[in-house]
C-alpha cells in the first residue's frame, strides 16, 4: 500500500488494465467532496430500496462495517439505484474518522459536505444530495463481492483514489501492480528528458514504447 500511495492512478489503471485485460478504474462521475488521496483494503456494503409496506427486519449491515473494520480500510458502499440518495453524512464520516478509516467510495450521493470536509474524512461519491437513506434503503449485503463505479470490489481488494479517480487492484495482483508501475516510473522518467530535448513525444516513444 505504501508503493500504491506514491503513484498516480493514471499509472495504476495502467497496470492493472495489462495485468487482468479489464477495466479497472471507476466511472467518471466518482468524484471526491474535497481534494484527497487515500489507499487501503475494502470493506464492502450494498443497499437497496425498500417498499414502505415492507415490515420485515433488516441488520444495519453498512453500519456494522463502519463499527468492524480496521483502521486503514475503505469503506465501499454500493446503492442500487441510489444518486438521489445519500449513504453517508456527518455522523457516518465523524464515526470514520475517529476509528482511523482511510475514506470512504459510494455508488450513490453523500450529504452534509460542509461538515464532512471539516472532519476532513474523505469520501468520493457519485453525486451530492440532501436525501437520507433511513426509510428509503436498507443495506443487506456485507463483505460480498459488489459492482461499484462500474468495477468489480471484493472485500479485501486495494482501493486507490486520488483528484483523478479511483481504482480497484485485485488483492491477488498486488505485488505484480507494484512490479509494473515500477517499470513504468522508470521509462518516464528517461522519457520526460528525451521530450524536453527533442521537443517530440514521437521520439520518445521510438525508444521507449511507454504506450
Amino acid at each position: 500500500m505504501a508503493e500504491f500511495a506514491r503513484v498516480s492512478t493514471g499509472n495504476l489503471a495502467d497496470a492493472v488494465d495489462e495485468i487482468t485485460g479489464e477495466q479497472g478504474f471507476m466511472s467518471h462521475d466518482m468524484k471526491p467532496i474535497f481534494k484527497a488521496k487515500f489507499v487501503g483494503r475494502a470493506w464492502t456494503a450494498t443497499m437497496r430500496r425498500v417498499l414502505k409496506n415492507d415490515t420485515r427486519s433488516y441488520k444495519s449491515t453498512a453500519l456494522q462495517i463502519l463499527d468492524e473494520a480496521p483502521a486503514g480500510s475503505v469503506l465501499v458502499y454500493v446503492m442500487e439505484d441510489g444518486l438521489d440518495i445519500a449513504a453517508m453524512g456527518n455522523l457516518m464520516a465523524t464515526t470514520a474518522k475517529v476509528r482511523g478509516l482511510t475514506g470512504a467510495v459510494i455508488d450513490g450521493g453523500v450529504r452534509d459536505i460542509e461538515e464532512v470536509t471539516q472532519i476532513g474524512f474523505p469520501v468520493f461519491s457519485r453525486s451530492v444530495t440532501p436525501a437520507t437513506s433511513v426509510g428509503r434503503l436498507v443495506a443487506t449485503t456485507k463483505n460480498e463481492t459488489v459492482t461499484c463505479g462500474g468495477v468489480r470490489v471484493r472485500h479485501g481488494d486495494y482501493i486507490v483514489a486520488d483528484w483523478d479517480g479511483v481504482v480497484v487492484v485485485p488483492f491477488e495482483h498486488g505485488a505484480r501492480a507494484v512490479e509494473l508501475i515500477r517499470e513504468y516510473d522508470s521509462k518516464e522518467s528517461k522519457m520526460i528528458p528525451i521530450i524536453k530535448q527533442e521537443k517530440s513525444m514521437l521520439k520518445a516513444l521510438e525508444k521507449y514504447n511507454r504506450y
